[in-house]
């Protein structure tokens, strides 16, 4: 029997030491250690946290949706808005640390990669001088934290990501079916500004018919990227061995040679990628897998630009 070793959950100091792994990110690397990461899919950013400049004629190249058509008729020529970056724009980062992310075969449960990425993504937005805010939440609490530039905004959603985990010592829990990433999208909408910059860390299990309609809404005015937490035995099963793994519902024991196991898992496995995908591909979103077994600040490596800002 095989008992799995991974990590259960971090602690408001360990997310704290990340600021230093966050400076790292941010020095200047080579172009192919920028490369986007595999499964990392672009789509065209919305709001992008840029402020009205000025009016001009609309020239070849220009985005069609920035033609102003009020002025267009009055002239009776094609004239575009011309935007120009926020020097200081907000970041929400949505982590989920719901019953599902008590789960793990190695490295550390998926709650930890969850509070790891998303520390990281606040220390990167801190350091550019990006205001931070976030949601925080996990079947039964919610906490919104709305975003500001300073160090102190950083500290209390590291206080919520510590403090909503579920605790290696808390009893076990009935999985049900919820919609607590729904609720989240929904209290989202309300609290992210036009033109944010918005991270959502989930494993992304508690999608339901409702989700997509919430991303797209959420993604209209903002560019919106999707982080999804995937554990290896999601992707892929060993040839053979009995393994014990935790869950909150407590361990799940089960043998990978068997062939109806097998098969049923592979199924349900591959039912939920394709309906995951569907979801962001109709959401018109990108999104960026990160796997349990590694700490996840190399896979953000993708997400920063020039002078180490979050794309």
């Amino acid at each position: 029997m095989i008992h799995t070793q991974a990590v259960t959950h971090t602690t408001r100091a360990e997310l704290v030491r990340l600021e230093a792994d966050a400076r790292a990110l941010r020095l200047p690397v080579t172009g192919s250690a920028r490369a986007r990461p595999r499964g990392f899919q672009r789509s065209r950013l919305r709001g992008r946290g840029m402020t009205f400049a000025e009016v001009r004629e609309y020239q070849p190249g220009d985005d069609i949706r920035t033609i102003d058509w009020r002025v267009t008729a009055r002239r009776q020529s094609p004239h575009a808005k011309i935007y120009e970056e926020e020097r200081e724009r907000p970041v929400l980062l949505i982590a989920d640390l719901g019953d599902t992310l008590f789960f793990a075969s190695t490295g550390a449960y998926k709650q930890v990669r969850c509070a790891q990425a998303t520390a990281l993504l606040a220390w990167l937005a801190l350091g550019s001088g990006d205001q931070v805010g976030g949601l925080v939440f996990n079947n039964t609490e919610l906490e919104t934290l709305k975003p500001a530039r300073r160090k102190k905004a950083v500290v209390r959603l590291l206080d919520a990501l510590d403090r909503l985990q579920h605790q290696p010592s808390a009893p076990p829990v009935q999985p049900v079916p919820d919609a607590r990433l729904d609720r989240a999208l929904q209290e989202a909408r309300h609290a992210a500004r036009t033109g944010s910059r918005v991270f959502i860390v989930s494993d992304f299990m508690a999608i339901t018919d409702q989700t997509v309609p919430l991303l797209a809404g959420l993604s209209r005015h903002n560019s919106v990227t999707a982080l999804r937490i995937q554990d290896p035995l999601e992707a892929s099963l060993p040839e053979r061995g009995q393994f014990s793994v935790a869950s909150p519902s407590g361990p799940i024991t089960f043998d990978a040679g068997n062939p109806a196991f097998r098969r049923a898992w592979q199924e349900k496995t591959g039912a939920h990628e394709l309906r995951l995908e569907d979801t962001f591909r109709r959401a018109g979103m990108p999104w960026l897998t990160l796997s349990t077994a590694q700490p996840p600040a190399e896979a953000l490596l993708g997400l920063i630009g020039a002078g180490g800002r979050l794309l």
